[in-house]
Formats: C-alpha cells, sequence, structure tokens
C-alpha cells in the first residue's frame, strides 16, 4: 500500500476495508462477468468506457497489498494485440471498424497524456508462458480443490479472510496460485536470464525475450511488493489429479540448472515434460 501516492493510497486503504468489493474467491469471477457482458453488448464494448475501480487484495499482519485491476487499460494492450495478429477483415468480424477506431483513439490519448502503460497485472490466454515459472519456488505454491486446501508454502503471505496464516480450510474455490517476495522473484529471474542467454535462443519455448520481459515488468514495482501466479480460469480445464500433479515451477527450476551445469539430457527431459504438460492445453485455443 505504501507504494500508492495519495489520494490514490488513501482511495485503495478505504476499498481494502469495504465489505462491498469482490471478494479475493470471487473477484477473478466478477471480472470474467464484466468482461463477458461488455462483449455480449450490441455493439460489442472491446474497451470499457472507464478505468475499474476495483483490485485483488492480500493482507497480512504488516501490511496491505493491492494489486488493481486496471482493465481499461489492460482492455487496450490486449485489444491492439488482438489486432496486430489477425487480417483486418477477420478482426472486423469481431469488433466493428469504427468501434475498434475508436478505441485506438482513446488509447492514443491516453498515452499522449503520459499515463502509464505498465499493468499490474500481465494476462495469458489457455496456458502460462514458461518464463512466469522462473519467479517462483515448489514450495510457494497454494493449490485449492473446492472445499479442500492443499498448501505448500515457504514465502508465501496470509490470504486477506486469515491475515498470516493462509487460506481459511472451507473456501470453496478451485485455485492454484504461487506467491512470492518481489526480491526474491527479482533474484531467480536475473540468475535464469543469464543462463537461457547463454543456452537459448529467441524461438525456444523459455526465450531469453520472454525472461528479459518479465525481468523489466518486475523492475518497475516495489521492492517489498508481492509476486503472485495465478492460473486464474485453467484450472477449470485441468482435473484434479492434473492439477495435484503439476510441477511447472520445479521442472523450470531443475531445467536451468542443468543447462547451468552442462547437464544436456536433464533439461532436455524437463523442457520435454513441461511441453507435454501444455500443448495439450495450448491446444484448446483452436478446437471447435
Amino acid at each position: 500500500m505504501t507504494a500508492f501516492p495519495e489520494p490514490a493510497r488513501t482511495l485503495w486503504t478505504a476499498y481494502a476495508d469495504s465489505r462491498r468489493r469482490p471478494r479475493r474467491v470471487h473477484a477473478l469471477g466478477a471480472e470474467h462477468l464484466e468482461a463477458a457482458r461488455r462483449f455480449t453488448a450490441a455493439p460489442p464494448e472491446p474497451v470499457p468506457a472507464r478505468e475499474s475501480r476495483h483490485a485483488y487484495v492480500r493482507r497480512t499482519a504488516e501490511m496491505i497489498y493491492v494489486c488493481p485491476w486496471e482493465t481499461r487499460l489492460r482492455s487496450w494492450l490486449a485489444f491492439d494485440e488482438f489486432r496486430a495478429t489477425l487480417p483486418a477483415g477477420v478482426a472486423d468480424a469481431f469488433v466493428p471498424t469504427e468501434v475498434a477506431d475508436q478505441a485506438s483513439y482513446e488509447f492514443q490519448r491516453w498515452q499522449e497524456a503520459g499515463r502509464s502503460l505498465r499493468p499490474h497485472i500481465l494476462s495469458s490466454t489457455w496456458h502460462v508462458p514458461l518464463a512466469w515459472f522462473v519467479a517462483f519456488a515448489p514450495t510457494e505454491r497454494c493449490l485449492l480443490l473446492g472445499a479442500q486446501v492443499r498448501a505448500k508454502r515457504k514465502a508465501m503471505a496470509g490470504s486477506e479472510e486469515n491475515p498470516g496464516r493462509g487460506p481459511a480450510a472451507a473456501i470453496p474455490a478451485r485455485t492454484l496460485i504461487y506467491v512470492t517476495g518481489m526480491a526474491a522473484a527479482r533474484r531467480r529471474v536475473t540468475g535464469a536470464l543469464r543462463t537461457v542467454r547463454a543456452n537459448l535462443d529467441d524461438e525456444a519455448a523459455l526465450a531469453p525475450g520472454q525472461v528479459e520481459s518479465l525481468a523489466r515488468w518486475l523492475a518497475e514495482f516495489h521492492p517489498q511488493a508481492l509476486v503472485e501466479l495465478d492460473y486464474g480460469g485453467l484450472v477449470h480445464l485441468l482435473d484434479d489429479r492434473t492439477l495435484s500433479a503439476d510441477e511447472s515451477v520445479h521442472e523450470v527450476s531443475v531445467a536451468l540448472a542443468a543447462m547451468e551445469r552442462g547437464e544436456v539430457e536433464l533439461a532436455v527431459a524437463m523442457y520435454k515434460r513441461l511441453l507435454a504438460r501444455w500443448r495439450p492445453v495450448r491446444a484448446l485455443e483452436s478446437a471447435n
């Protein structure tokens, strides 16, 4: 919270204490519902007219952590990327040209005003980029399957519902989350960047460019912030056994250590395990 300037700090402090905000267990669903309403409107609304006033909140005994949704900024960035990757005629089939042009005009005005283009949240569809696993340790995982909680944590902070003690055992959620401190995340990413630059090119799934991009993003935030990786809606595409057996963070860590020691066979074995796990999930993006 101390990283926010006034008046944002006062506003976010009041928000964190509000009973009307979406609780963490429901926040992702609320964010998805908001997006679905915009896209089912006629005409569709690719970017909301106003910035979201919501955020993800996490508490410890000493600090309140706030991660603003920034839905408008993230929608602009995502819509720009979406249009850039499709032929014009195909993109127009999703959003009418006049609506898309208006969104682009408003985004240009936002940039000309000198506003920050750094979102507090990075999003990826249909998979978790391998570079994101680099920032975490296997012990920092929190897995919730329905009402059952299976948590493995080392540096993970307490939840907002149960400050300092981790999630309450009766939360009816299905989530897979990693949480770590900013210092640990930066240290791991910096070390990984040296290794991948020496061993991989930008055609690899764990490309140096992706790790470097993550390093630049992390560098923008307060050194005592938390970094969180949330599987989001992916947990509903995977069964309990698959989620429980997901060792992607461990496999990335082992692969990097093996590369550093010159153990090519071990590094390749871990890489193949990662691809075998995530290739079927990514394939769902183009499934009929």
